[in-house]
Order: C-alpha cells, then sequence, then structure tokens
C-alpha cells in the first residue's frame, strides 16, 4: 500500500462499530493512494465529489467509485444537498489505528501534490457566485420594507419574555400589526372607526395573518375586555394615539387598565411641538414634553416610565414625518390587577 505505514493493531483495541470486522477488508479498501488522498481532504474539509474531483485530477465517476468504497467501509459519511453530494470522513473512523495511519499517509501525499493547498481556492470559489450576485446592482428601493420582514419579527419573537397577547390601541390601518403579528400569539385591535378597521381587516388579510382580532369600539367596551381575555394583554402599544385625546391622562390610565400585571405599555407620540396646521389632523394635543408622558404613566399607577427620541429616518414619509418622533416604556407592577388596583396583601385575622 503506497506510502501508508501501519502500527501494530492491539487486537483488543476499540473499534467503531462500523468498520469492517475483518481487518484485511479495511486494508483492501485503504490499498489505493487515490483514496488515500481523498480520505485527508474529506478529514479537512466538507467537500463536493466534484470538489474533490478537482483537487485529485481525477475524473467524477472515479472520485465517485472511491468514495462509495470508503462509504461502504464506514469512512466516510455522505450528506445531499439539492443535486450535490458533500463527503466528510465519519466522526467514529478516526478512532480506528489504522484509519489514523491511513489519514496521515493521505494527508502527506496531499501535501507533496499541493491538493491539500488549493482546499482553501475550492472554498473561495463557492462564494465566487454569491459575490458576484450581490455585487449586482439591486432593483427595490433601499428604503423599502422588506417583504420578509415578517421572518425577522418572528425570529426575534423568542427574545420577548411574554409574547402571549398583544394590544394595538388605535390600530388606524393596522400599520403596526404588520409588527406585532409576527411576534405575539394574539393581537388584538382596537379603533372608533369602522372605516378604519375595515383598511386593516384588508391588510391583515393580504398578509395572511390568522391571530388578530378586531374589536370596534371605545376602551372601557365589554367586547374588548373579552377579547384581551381575564388575565389583560401582555404588552399595550398605542402609537399616535395620545395628541388625540381630550384627556391623555385618562387615556393613559385605561391602558393600564388593559395591561396584565407585569406587562408592558408603549405609548408613541410627538413631542412638542409648534405646527398648528396638525389642528387640521385632528390634533388635539401638539405634542408632550417626556416630562407630561411620565406624569401620566406615574398616575396610572405605572412603574419606571422611560422616554425615548425616535430617530427622523424612521418616521416613514407621512405628513408628520417632521414632527419629533418619541416612546415612553413602561411597565404595570406585578401587585396590580388589570384594572389599575393594588392587590389585597392578605386576608389575616388580626
Amino acid at each position: 500500500m503506497a506510502d501508508l505505514e501501519l502500527s501494530p493493531v492491539d487486537p483488543g483495541a476499540a473499534r467503531p462499530a462500523d468498520l469492517p470486522s475483518q481487518r484485511w477488508e479495511l486494508y483492501r479498501v485503504l490499498s489505493e493512494p487515490a483514496r488515500l488522498r481523498l480520505l485527508a481532504l474529506a478529514a479537512d474539509e466538507e467537500l463536493s465529489i466534484g470538489e474533490l474531483a478537482e483537487l485529485l485530477a481525477e475524473s467524477q465517476p472515479n472520485v465517485s467509485r472511491h468514495a462509495a468504497a470508503l462509504r461502504q467501509a464506514g469512512l466516510l459519511s455522505d450528506r445531499r444537498e439539492g443535486t450535490r453530494t458533500l463527503v466528510r470522513v465519519a466522526t467514529e473512523a478516526a478512532r480506528d489505528p489504522v484509519v489514523a495511519d491511513a489519514l496521515a499517509s493521505g494527508r502527506r501525499l496531499c501535501e507533496r501534490d499541493g491538493s491539500l493547498g488549493r482546499v482553501a481556492q475550492v472554498l473561495r470559489a463557492r462564494e465566487a457566485a454569491a459575490h458576484e450576485f450581490f455585487a449586482r446592482a439591486p432593483k427595490a428601493r433601499v428604503d423599502a420594507v422588506p417583504a420578509e420582514m415578517g421572518a425577522y419579527l418572528s425570529a426575534l419573537a423568542s427574545l420577548l419574555p411574554r409574547r402571549h397577547v398583544a394590544l394595538d390601541v388605535g390600530t388606524g390601518d393596522g400599520r403596526l400589526i404588520e409588527v406585532l403579528a409576527p411576534a405575539y400569539e394574539r393581537v388584538v385591535a382596537v379603533d372608533r372607526a369602522e372605516a378604519q378597521l375595515a383598511r386593516a381587516r384588508e391588510r391583515v388579510a393580504a398578509r395572511g395573518f390568522d391571530n388578530v382580532a378586531f374589536v370596534e369600539g371605545e376602551l372601557e367596551s365589554k367586547d374588548l375586555r373579552r377579547a384581551i381575555g381575564s388575565a389583560g394583554a401582555d404588552a399595550v402599544f398605542a402609537s399616535r394615539v395620545l395628541h388625540h385625546a381630550p384627556q391623555p391622562a385618562k387615556v393613559v390610565a385605561q391602558l393600564a387598565s388593559l395591561c396584565a400585571p407585569g406587562g408592558a405599555i408603549v405609548v408613541i407620540d410627538y413631542a412638542r411641538h409648534d405646527d398648528e396646521s396638525m389642528r387640521d389632523q385632528a390634533d388635539a394635543w401638539l405634542g408632550f414634553a417626556p416630562a407630561e408622558l411620565k406624569r401620566f404613566a406615574v398616575a396610572a399607577g405605572l412603574e419606571e416610565p422611560r422616554v425615548a427620541k425616535i430617530p427622523a429616518s424612521l418616521c416613514g414619509d407621512g405628513p408628520d414625518r417632521h414632527l419629533p418622533w418619541q416612546v415612553m416604556t413602561t411597565r404595570k407592577p406585578q401587585g396590580r390587577d388589570r384594572h389599575g388596583a393594588a392587590k389585597p396583601k392578605g386576608h389575616g385575622n388580626g
């Protein structure tokens, strides 16, 4: 067997169960230098038959024949990827002392003929098609929302500590549902205007979301309570709602009452501005100072309200794109029921 140096084999040594029971069969399989080289290359990297043929300067049928013999002997494992077959050294095979010697001999042969050094070139060639594809100018607008955005949001969902029910207050045409539906098990969307809900239903139908329930009505409605469930929502969202409300502090208190203990409340609205033309958009308030939003939250019994600016580049291209946007996040204490009242600590007798 060319260039193969065999170490003495202990008859009692452990041997992987899927290797030939007769040692002479293993010697026979490893008697060809091409198989030693193939084995060494497959130990260095998982490679396709075509890639091995290129490295070994052999035809693909010859490489396939050698690979089949090694696979039948339990030395190679393979997997299909489309039309390609990728092979690598079987995990347990290298524990056999004869196979370990064969790998060492094959590696020396590959180092001598330079095939081992060319493995990196073969791997770079795999990337050539991807480099060429991504080097082309994209056809889609750079600022367009990716069609697969829902998949990204679904992947992020596992990072949310609680994601059973989300409530979208003042859903309008349902834009926020595009974010919530992939991330939460159930979404309840409420709005007072049927015309807005009709548009939101169209959006949900077009996206194929089957986890969204719609409620037409006010925040105090029994239908909304039933839709959310007795435990309350894990997260309550109100996007650009407060500046339309005659009593914004009351709305925040209502949001708190709809939230489950320990749940989160997210309020997106404008910071203070002086654009009086927004009155034409039914804006009752020209935004809110961060301190105002925090005061509303504290008055509603919510904990640790935080307010942060939202970058203008993220605020879309609507009629309010020029306004300063901000977000308040806060939580409902664990010790409060869904109506915002403190739970009694106990009912002792004395």
